[in-house]
């Protein structure tokens, strides 16, 4: 495919998000009826489609209509491309310009624009993001206009990150030591070649961020320790753990509400060689207590907007309401399940103080025999995605 007919293939799998399709369903759909599309082809399209969700709301107004060639023609005013060449409308490439946008394309107004215009941000959450992020917002929020960094945990239960590194450089992977977590490196060049690398293949490493692998190093669990995985979804947190723990003979459990999430589990942690035991709902007061349970809760996802920019997008008040009300009911059941010398751990991937300090505050007040030993914030700006980790225990 040449870049412009790239371009026409990004602008349809962009007006099929826009008009309700997930994105990677989006370009699933794309990819199929389009046999003739290289992964390399593949791999560009997706990257035009992701950059475009993240600045979904600049690349429109530079583009002068939220569409997909809309978008398209924004990426393009703001990164410095000759439209003309590109937008031709011979074989596969977008149609040419037409009068109206040529003109106002010719009027680039970027420097009357808002804040939240600028920085892609959705115009009602825009008071909380600054509340919450204090001074940082606009660094904060500039990093979530870009593409995240590609980070990896090394299983440390069967080689050391220093051996994983030369490994993965055999291999054609380079990558770097990256200091927010003990197990992380970050990959440098070399990523589309992780899947079918010796160092996947055989569990030696597993991709994850490197903010929630240092909220999973920052959970100390004893010898035998019992962790539940309460909110598990595909178990990252829960490998991690079993990794960790591997040498001193915890026993980590997963569960979730959607049972369907959990379908990787198994395979997951056969390769990565620990085990994690499965808990239905209905089986979790008979196993309990545990020593911690871990709740990495539904949230807004504001911390990986980098990663899932539709996220952003699609948040109403509506959802994000009845989000603070699915938290603060799972840290009542949660805490059910702890033993009385346990702790029980409260995580989200959000940058929002309401699902965070917020209701670990509400539910301390409502739970005195709960206090919080520690709290720990991250931000884009500590490398990996934003998120937030509350340690609690009880009273005496």
């Amino acid at each position: 495919m040449t870049p412009a007919a790239r371009l026409q293939a990004a602008i349809e799998v962009l007006d099929a998000c826009l008009a309700g399709r997930a994105a990677e369903q989006a370009l699933t759909n794309w990819a199929r009826a389009s046999r003739f599309a290289g992964s390399g082809d593949r791999a560009a399209v997706r990257d035009l489609v992701f950059d475009a969700l993240r600045c979904q709301r600049s690349f429109a107004q530079a583009g002068g209509v939220l569409t997909g060639r809309g978008l398209i023609l924004g990426g393009l005013v703001c990164g410095g491309a000759d439209i003309a060449a590109l937008f031709t409308g011979i074989g596969h490439a977008p149609a040419p310009l037409c009068d109206q946008e040529f003109a106002h394309l010719s009027a680039d107004r970027r420097d009357t624009w808002s804040q939240a215009v600028a920085l892609d941000c959705p115009d009602w959450l825009m008071p909380d993001l600054k509340t919450s992020l204090d001074g940082n917002f606009a660094q904060v929020m500039g990093l979530l206009q870009t593409r995240a960094p590609v980070f990896l945990r090394v299983n440390t239960a069967r080689i050391s990150r220093p051996a994983a590194q030369e490994l993965l450089a055999d291999q054609g992977i380079e990558c770097q030591v990256h200091a927010l977590a003990p197990t992380a490196l970050e990959i440098t060049q070399g990523a589309k070649k992780l899947r079918s690398s010796q160092a996947f293949a055989e569990g030696l490493i597993e991709l994850q961020d490197v903010a929630s692998q240092a909220v999973c190093a920052a959970i100390s669990l004893g010898q035998g320790a019992r962790a539940l995985d309460y909110c598990a979804g595909g178990g990252g947190k829960a490998l991690a753990l079993a990794a960790s723990g591997a040498t001193i003979g915890v026993q980590i459990f997963a569960h979730d509400a959607d049972p369907r999430r959990m379908h990787d589990i198994a395979a997951r942690a056969a390769r990565a060689g620990v085990k994690i035991a499965q808990l239905a709902t209905a089986d979790l007061a008979h196993a309990a207590p545990f020593d911690l349970v871990l709740a990495d809760v539904p949230c807004s996802g504001s911390g990986s907007w980098r990663r899932a920019p539709e996220a952003k997008w699609r948040l109403t008040p509506a959802r994000l309401a009845e989000l603070l009300a699915i938290q603060s009911q799972i840290l009542v059941d949660a805490a059910q399940l702890v033993g009385p010398q346990g702790r029980l751990v409260y995580v989200t991937c959000s940058l929002l103080q309401a699902e965070n300090a917020d209701q670990i505050s509400a539910f301390c007040t409502r739970y005195s025999d709960w206090q919080l030993e520690h709290a720990r914030r991250l931000t884009p700006l500590d490398g990996g995605d934003g998120f937030y980790v509350a340690v609690l225990k009880r009273r005496g």
